[in-house]
Formats: C-alpha cells, sequence, structure tokens
C-alpha cells in the first residue's frame, strides 16, 4: 500500500516523499488506520519493521489541527537512546506541519532539567520519555495531563523486563483514564498481556511474525571458550574480507565485559569505543555520533543498549555472548544486510550458551554454519546440547495402602 492511499495530511505525506519512501511496510498498513479511528492496539512488531512511524504518523496527522499547545500525546520507552531516536523521527516527520515534541530522560544537567519542566508544566504536543525520568518530574506536582488523548508505550517488554512494571503502573494513573493506548512490543509474553488486560478497552490486535534474518546476512558461529574469544575476534577482524568493514557493533552482556573488550581491541591497534548505561548521556551521544559518522568503526554495546541503537549500514554484527533470548539474535542480526544489501553476523559461543544458541537456530529453522578454530588457538569445545531430564518419581516413597471401615478383603 502507498502512503498516499492513507489519507494522511498533505504536509506528512511530503515528509515521507522528501525522506525518500513510498510504501508502508506491513506494520504502518496494519496500524495507522486503526489509530486514525481512536481504538486502542496491542501490536507485537520487532525493531526495523517501520513501527515506529506507524504510531508517529496518525498522531501528527491528529494533531496538524491542534491550536494550543497542551500535551497531547506520551510515548513510554525503556531507554534514552530510543527516546532521543524517536524524537528525532518525529521531528523529521512532522517538518511540514506544526508540532511540537520533546524528550524527557536521565543523565542531564540542571538546564535539561528546567526545559523538561517547561515542556511538562506549559505542555509541548509531544512527550517522548524514559519512565524513571518521568516519575521523578511527576512526583514534584507541576505536570500537567489533564488534556492528554493517547498513551505510547513502544518495546513494552524491554521495560518489563528492565524492572519499570510499577513505574508504569504509577505513571498510569496520573493521566486521565479516558484517553487512546497504544501498547507495541516485540514478544506478547505473558506480562505484556497483563498489562494490556488492565490498561486496555478492546484493542485490536496486530501480531506480525518475528521475520528471519535477511537473506544477505552471513551468518557464522564459532565454539569458543570464553579465553579464546578475544583471540579469535582479532584473527578474525585481521582476514581480507573485513578489513575495509566501516561499522562493526559486538554485543556483549554485561558493562564490565564492555570495558575490558574495549581495552584489548585497543591493545591490538583497533578505533573501539564502548557504550553502556555507565557513560553520561552527551558522553553515549557522541560515541553514536562517531560510529555513524564512521570516526568509530567499532562499537562494543551492551544488551541493554541493543535495541537503542539504530545505525544502518553495519557490516557486521558479533555476539560475545549468545543472546539470552532467542528473539533478541534476530533483533540484533537484522541490524546488518538492510535495504538488500550483504552483511555479516558472527556469535561466539561458550559451552553454558550452547542450549541457548539452539534454541536460536529453533526460533529461524536452521541450523548456522559452525566453523572450526583456527589452529593456534586450541581445541575448541565440542557442540553438545544437553536435554533437561524429566522429574522422576521412581524414588518416592509410596504410601501404605489402607482399607477404608467398610472395606472388605476379596
Amino acid at each position: 500500500m502507498k502512503f498516499s492511499e492513507l489519507k494522511l495530511n498533505e504536509g506528512l505525506l511530503d515528509a515521507i516523499s522528501y525522506m525518500g519512501y513510498e510504501n508502508a511496510t506491513p506494520i504502518q498498513e496494519a496500524a495507522i488506520p486503526v489509530i486514525l479511528k481512536n481504538r486502542d492496539i496491542i501490536g507485537c512488531a520487532q525493531t526495523g519493521t517501520g513501527k515506529t512511524a506507524a504510531f508517529v504518523l496518525p498522531i501528527l496527522h491528529k494533531l496538524a489541527a491542534k491550536e494550543d499547545t497542551s500535551t497531547n500525546t506520551l510515548i513510554i520507552v525503556p531507554t534514552r537512546e530510543l527516546a532521543v531516536q524517536i524524537e528525532q523521527q518525529i521531528q523529521g516527520l512532522s517538518y511540514f506541519v506544526s508540532v511540537g515534541s520533546k524528550a524527557i530522560y536521565g543523565g542531564g544537567g540542571g538546564k535539561d532539567w528546567q526545559e523538561e519542566k517547561e515542556a511538562l508544566q506549559h505542555g509541548t504536543d509531544i512527550i517522548v520519555a524514559t519512565p524513571g525520568k518521568l516519575l521523578s518530574h511527576i512526583k514534584l506536582g507541576y505536570v500537567d495531563f489533564s488534556k492528554l488523548e493517547h498513551l505510547i508505550l513502544d518495546e513494552a517488554d524491554r521495560m518489563l523486563d528492565m524492572g519499570f512494571a510499577d513505574d508504569l503502573n504509577t505513571i498510569f494513573k496520573a493521566l486521565p483514564a479516558k484517553r487512546q493506548n497504544i501498547f507495541f512490543s516485540a514478544t506478547m509474553a505473558s506480562g505484556i498481556r497483563k498489562l494490556a488486560h488492565n490498561y486496555l478497552h478492546q484493542p485490536f490486535e496486530i501480531n506480525l511474525a518475528l521475520s528471519k534474518p535477511a537473506e544477505g546476512v552471513k551468518q557464522l558461529a564459532y565454539l569458543a571458550f570464553d579465553e579464546q574469544k578475544n583471540k579469535l575476534l582479532d584473527l578474525l577482524l585481521q582476514e581480507d574480507q573485513r578489513k575495509n568493514y566501516e561499522r562493526i557493533i559486538l554485543f556483549t552482556s554485561t558493562k564490565s565485559k564492555v570495558s575490558d573488550i574495549v581495552r584489548f581491541f585497543k591493545r591490538q591497534g583497533y578505533k573501539a569505543k564502548g557504550i553502556s548505561s555507565n557513560l553520561e548521556q552527551d558522553e553515549r551521544e557522541e560515541v553514536l555520533r562517531g560510529f555513524r559518522s564512521g570516526r568509530i568503526p567499532l562499537l562494543v554495546a551492551t544488551d541493554v543498549m541493543s535495541r537503542g541503537i539504530d545505525i544502518k549500514e553495519i557490516n557486521l554484527v558479533i555476539n560475545y555472548d549468545c543472546p539470552g533470548d532467542a528473539e533478541d539474535y534476530v533483533h540484533r542480526v537484522g541490524r546488518t544486510a538492510r535495504a538488500n544489501t550483504e552483511g555479516e553476523a558472527i556469535t561466539l559461543i561458550n559451552p553454558k550458551d550452547m542450549r541457548r544458541f539452539a534454541k536460536i537456530e529453533t526460533l529461524i529453522g536452521y541450523e548456522v554454519p559452525k566453523s572450526p578454530l583456527p589452529e593456534s588457538l586450541g581445541a575448541a569445545p565440542e557442540w553438545s546440547v544437553p536435554v533437561k531430564k524429566k522429574k522422576s518419581y521412581s524414588n518416592k516413597k509410596k504410601r501404605p495402602f489402607k482399607k477404608k471401615p467398610n472395606q472388605k478383603n476379596s
């Protein structure tokens, strides 16, 4: 379906055309008409499907004729990076319509706090916020959501995983009861279902099947002990086909590992930077700008950061640790080989991660090739996925048979 068929504001269509888009993605085609009808939505769609525009475009269409500056729409997201990313997309799509927006997230200074306070107190059309920072403002009593009409939760599953359930419930109590609710999540776990049941009214459900990694992604896996991983990556990055890669992103499980990996790469002469919640917001934004521009070709990030980083033209994705959630593998790998280009994804699997990777292969429907380790690194662990043993009740003591008082011997 073409965007012109969705009956959107002419200024929005001009902005969409200016950005080079013509056809709506499946999530946009499904969600936009429903949001325009003011129905609640619970949608399951992964990163990279055009989900942000699916909820931003119909909201901007509604706001195009709005005259006052009251806060009309609240978008809640799990990370600072995603808040900034969505607010930037709002600015781009609203270029030809008069709509204001403000991103609110932690890590700023006194000036940032004052600007956020003014936006929340006096109103701006769209607020994009992380739960913790928004709640800090709400508790001080000056936030005015009295005219709010739309509540959007993006990546609701990630917010629950990060422990924001109580914060979300507190925020919802500060909002008008009558509003349109739009919840998007990459997975439809039981916690999301419960949240939707409590706050959504007869929601329209959108479930897009999790897409498989693009055909242009060359996937490889290496079985390696933890102490072999750094040396293995050094050897792989020295191979001719990877020497000219402009953007490589490596995902790992903890903040401490980010620092250790970056130090190793720097000792080997690579221009590497790490990004995690340990950095101040302005430092994180500077790192991302350097990565986007190509000044920093190698970015090391934590799992928590993975969904908040939306950068195109990534040549190689490295899973230093196997993702805990099989669907996160598809999200990560989907950051390369976009728009029919080619890319590469390499996963390092230690013995503890073998069961996790087997679940990934079950999800995507095929086995990822396992490449042998270079001989100089020594022997690799053998592929072995232990089968969970079923509980056995054979050793339980049997209860003695007791005859009922009126029971006769046969």
